[in-house]
């Protein structure tokens, strides 16, 4: 069942000019995955102008961070690693070197399948960690029951149903709205990031 998962995972990384891609549940939990992986140990800069989730991602993982008023389009990086949130960034060949891209199939996206998201990594040693991390510590190769676990996973993998609707809709889709800084609210404004 999941051939289908690594074909979807292949096609993606071809499609952003990518070495490799890992399939996950959303772009938010991508995210998580590599702030987890590469454990930045700075006050990571964010937009004042982002989806909300970030900053709880940062929260929950209790890592300290900053709102930069900031102006992007289709991207843009968390200040300070190499992590880019490209939640709206739906563009052949885009991916940058050496970089952790984290994309979104979220139902409002180009490639919409309702819920799901990805890593475009630089080489097969974090492609293979941070697959291990979205799917529960264990590797797709055999049940988990007879793995030995060496690390601590998170359930946020790709399911094959959702992969396959990518496979089949990365076929006719393409490119569309160009998202900014300007499609969202000012988060520090938010009562919930009062001395944040």
């Amino acid at each position: 069942m999941f051939e289908t998962v690594k074909t979807f995972e292949k096609q993606i990384a071809e499609y952003y000019n990518a070495p490799f891609a890992v399939a996950t549940d959303s772009c938010t939990h991508a995210i998580e995955l590599v702030l987890r992986y590469l454990n930045p140990n700075i006050t990571v800069k964010i937009p004042s102008k982002t989806y909300i989730s970030i900053p709880f991602t940062l929260m929950k993982l209790d890592m300290k961070f900053e709102f930069v008023d900031e102006e992007w389009s289709e991207f843009y990086f968390l200040g300070g690693t190499r992590i880019i949130d490209g939640a709206v960034n739906f563009k052949k060949g885009s991916y940058m070197d050496t970089t952790f891209m984290c994309l979104s199939f979220q139902h409002k996206k180009m490639l919409s399948l309702g819920r799901g998201g990805a890593i475009l990594c630089p080489t097969k040693q974090d492609y293979t960690i941070l697959k291990q991390m979205a799917y529960d510590g264990r590797s797709d190769d055999k049940p988990w029951a007879e793995q030995n676990i060496k690390q601590i996973g998170y359930h946020y993998y790709m399911t094959p149903e959702t992969a396959q609707l990518g496979i089949e809709k990365l076929k006719t889709v393409t490119e569309g709205k160009l998202w900014t800084s300007e499609d969202y609210p000012y988060l520090p404004s938010m009562e919930v990031f009062n001395g944040a």
